[in-house]
């Protein structure tokens, strides 16, 4: 599966499918000069691509936006995607490209956004990807969370949805039902069957189905373990078994 992502980006053809920010991006690291075009008779870009190198290039604008720049965004990047160690220069170079071009992480946001529009659980795994990343220093910086809240609003989170997202990686509101979206008078028995449901809905294994690639099951696995741990407290606190 590695060479399946990584293999794809070495061609000027997914840029030109692509189009837009992020398939400039991926031919300034190809080496082509690529024409951002509609309707590219390559087909429809692989939906791995468009998540890996979106994540590349809002991490990349985020890391610009905190104002310093090193190789921990980078490290935290390859943690949720499995990069070869023949491409990790190449992963640099992507960085370093992304916060150079002239796009805004506005356009980056809103092509993934319009990408995606119809799959917000894929936005939600960019957005946690994001999350993690962000987190690489030990904690989200205030710069880093406005951002994350404006990438959340351009793939149109409602409020209350990013401060969930956000809940799973920050001690902003230490809230259990919060992170599972759950209403305190919910019964025993709905709060049990709407932890179900999210288990079911998050688990690594729709990672897969959802064409991403199965390194990205990584960010799956931290959101599982989360909502677990929300619903233990939960279940404690309630003294269900």
């Amino acid at each position: 599966m590695i060479q399946s992502i990584w293999g794809k980006l070495g061609g000027a053809g997914i840029g030109l499918a692509l189009g837009g920010p992020i398939g400039a991006l991926l031919g300034g690291v190809a080496g082509h000069v690529l024409i951002d075009r509609e309707g590219a008779i390559f087909g429809r870009p692989p939906r791995d691509v468009i998540f890996t190198m979106g994540l590349v290039a809002l991490a990349a604008k985020m890391a610009k936006a905190d104002g310093v720049v090193v190789d921990r965004e980078v490290k935290a990047f390859e943690q949720i995607i499995e990069v070869p160690t023949s491409e990790h220069d190449r992963v640099k170079r992507l960085f370093a490209l992304a916060m150079q071009t002239s796009d805004g992480f506005e356009a980056y946001a809103h092509q993934i956004g319009d990408a995606f529009k119809d799959e917000p659980a894929l936005l939600e795994d960019v957005l946690d990807g994001l999350f993690h990343i962000a987190k690489a220093d030990g904690a989200v910086h205030e710069a880093e969370f406005a951002y994350l809240r404006d990438v959340a609003t351009i793939f149109a989170f409602a409020p209350v949805d990013f401060e969930r997202i956000a809940a799973r990686h920050v001690k902003q509101a230490d809230d259990p039902y919060l992170i599972l979206k759950a209403d305190r008078d919910m019964s025993d028995d709905e709060v049990k069957r709407h932890y179900r449901k999210l288990v079911a809905e998050n688990h690594p294994d729709r990672e897969i189905a959802r064409g991403l690639p199965p390194e990205a099951v990584k960010i799956a696995t931290e959101r599982l373990a989360v909502i677990n741990a929300a619903w233990e407290r939960i279940a404690a606190e309630r003294n269900l078994r």
